[in-house]
């Protein structure tokens, strides 16, 4: 299904003239350096086509006869290639020596790429100019241009274009008219398209997953015995033709693409998507989910407004909401790729779960933070110290699963933000957190219809029944009585009893309490001592009595009443 559905992605982009996807046998790839000469095979010059983007330089890509599959042997790419191949430059030991067989597997490399030329390129004298330089460009010359050494340390990917050509000797039309070669194996019937065609036996790599690796990793991949079977040798165990191979890893590798916009990172997982056809819901999925620009943290809430607002704009009437949607999430595994997750459906549906999730997080938050929070600001809140890289790999599946089919979210997300609170000492609670935890419990309880609950509001409800949430308001106001009678307090009570108070109340509030009125009695002012004494008698009001245990549920909710409380008391202040 998910090779499919690439495979008619490709189809969708070659036939579309505004996209340059690579044609059959073609790819795009990052070519930092391109060696010119002119017609009697003499070096020009050596260019250098990085540019800095952030805080790197990066290479531009261009056309080239699609990339070999490197194996340990020696395998030569077409008229490009990395500087060991084109130059014949050995590989150098971690100690900076370079032994006997380096030097020889340098000179086969050599060998092997210019046999590529005089098997594949028609004679001419482009060739044989290509040719002579090959053979007779030695080290000295090389050396005259300053960024020679850093090539030969680097063996970065090399180009060749003659002086008055605006385009690399590879996407020549001698070239282009001679390759792909045909290959004449026996034909296979294809497992994804039903068409007979020649069995893939390696598949292309597949770049852009996040901490794959650099060279690439495979989705579909038998490099061991054991993954085997019936004397079948690698993709001959899962025959898929070359065409839908190439189909497949190539619009892949366009989803992936640095600055492809149909890509989003999830924690460790990359997240790709698309529909079957061109439509306004592919920019708009990225521009709700992906991450705003530090310098406009804003960014996204107009176009989750926009989602709003779309059955009374009409802005997405183009969608068609029938038309499929597609959502796969990439995980990297040492040389392979895991599917993390892969969610298919309709535009329609898509978009109404999208707008029930950001409805269920909605919540009272400081007039300067976002109205909206994004996937990745959701899954940061269940990290130690704020770190993604600590987010456990499962959650960000999950999680985006839960939202795209609206189902009720994952109990792993919940409670690793329970954990964080009760752990993050006087960062534990922001709005992400609340507002997570508030979604998660209202959705709950719409599943379990037996449940005879309140749901959880955006602000303070003080008729709330749950005893968590009103101990949650009664720890709010012990802390914002101690610090206005101690101003500068090092360390809150909530900062010293939160943990304890959320489970196991009985242990913790009767002393809490009787500080309380050695905190009321260090205050200067007698109407906000009253103040105090009523906001503790109404909340006391809503309890019999402190119970033993708090369940995880009303371990939640004590969080939100605790958060909403805090929030009233800010916007009491800002009011007055």
């Amino acid at each position: 299904m998910i090779i499919q559905a690439l495979t008619h992605y490709y189809d969708r982009l070659s036939s579309d003239p505004e996209n340059d996807i690579a044609p059959i046998g073609w790819a795009k790839v990052s070519i930092p350096f391109i060696v010119v000469i002119d017609s009697y095979g003499e070096l020009i010059q050596i260019e250098d086509t990085r540019q800095q983007q952030n805080t790197k330089l990066r290479a531009k890509e261009f056309l080239v006869p699609q990339p070999i599959k490197k194996t340990s042997g020696i395998a030569a790419n077409l008229l490009w290639e990395n500087a060991g191949y084109v130059f014949g430059i050995p590989k150098k030991e971690k100690d900076g020596t370079i032994d006997e067989k380096s030097f020889s597997r340098a000179i086969e490399q050599k060998e092997a790429f210019i046999s590529n030329i005089e098997e594949f390129v028609h004679d001419s004298s482009k060739r044989a100019a290509c040719l002579k330089f090959l053979r007779e460009i030695t080290d000295e010359q090389l050396s005259k241009f300053p960024i020679w050494e850093y090539i030969k340390d680097d063996n970065s990917n090399i180009g060749i274009r003659f002086v008055d050509d605006l385009h690399l000797y590879c996407q020549d039309d001698d070239v282009k008219s001679v390759y792909p070669p045909k290959d004449n194996a026996e034909l296979r019937r294809c497992i994804v398209s039903g068409e007979l065609d020649t069995p893939a036996r390696l598949h292309t790599a597949i770049k852009g997953v996040a901490y794959a690796n650099t060279s690439g990793a495979n989705i579909v991949s038998f490099n061991l015995r054991p993954f085997e079977s019936y004397g079948k040798k690698q993709g001959e165990n899962a025959p898929i033709g070359n065409l839908t191979m190439f189909k497949y890893t190539t619009a892949l590798s366009e989803l992936l693409s640095f600055n492809s916009k149909q890509k989003i990172q999830v924690g460790n997982t990359t997240m790709v998507f698309w529909s079957d056809k061109k439509t306004s819901f592919e920019t708009l999925f990225y521009q709700v989910f992906g991450e705003p620009p530090k310098d406009n943290p804003h960014a996204n809430t107009h176009y989750v407004k926009s989602l709003f607002n779309s059955p009374h704009t009409g802005e997405l009437i183009d969608n068609e909401p029938d038309t499929p949607f597609f959502v796969l999430g990439l995980s990297p595994n040492k040389a392979r790729i895991s599917i993390r997750f892969w969610v298919t459906g309709k535009i329609g549906d898509f978009s109404s779960h999208i707008k029930q999730h950001f409805d269920d997080l909605s919540i009272i938050k400081h007039h300067n933070e976002p109205l909206f929070c994004t996937i990745h600001q959701l899954l940061i809140q269940t990290a130690p110290q704020g770190d993604y890289k600590k987010i456990p790999p499962n959650l960000a599946g999950d999680l985006m699963t839960a939202i795209l089919q609206g189902t009720p979210y994952p109990l792993s997300v919940y409670q690793q933000v329970l954990l964080r609170i009760r752990n993050d000492g006087k960062y534990r609670m922001n709005s992400q957190r609340a507002s997570f935890i508030k979604a998660y419990l209202n959705r709950r309880l719409r599943v379990c219809s037996n449940l005879q609950e309140k749901e959880l509001q955006m602000a303070l409800d003080v008729d709330q029944p749950s005893i968590g949430y009103q101990l949650g308001r009664l720890m709010a106001t012990l802390e914002k009585i101690q610090s206005e009678a101690n101003p500068g307090i090092n360390a809150t009570v909530a900062d010293r009893y939160y943990g304890s108070a959320c489970s196991t109340p009985v242990t913790v509030f009767s002393t809490l309490l009787r500080l309380m009125r050695h905190h009321l009695s260090k205050m200067e002012s007698p109407g906000r001592r009253i103040m105090f004494e009523k906001l503790i008698g109404e909340i006391l009001g809503h309890l019999s009595d402190f119970p033993a245990h708090l369940n995880m549920n009303e371990q939640g909710k004590f969080a939100v009443g605790y958060y909403h409380q805090k929030q009233d008391f800010y916007t009491k202040k800002e009011s007055e």
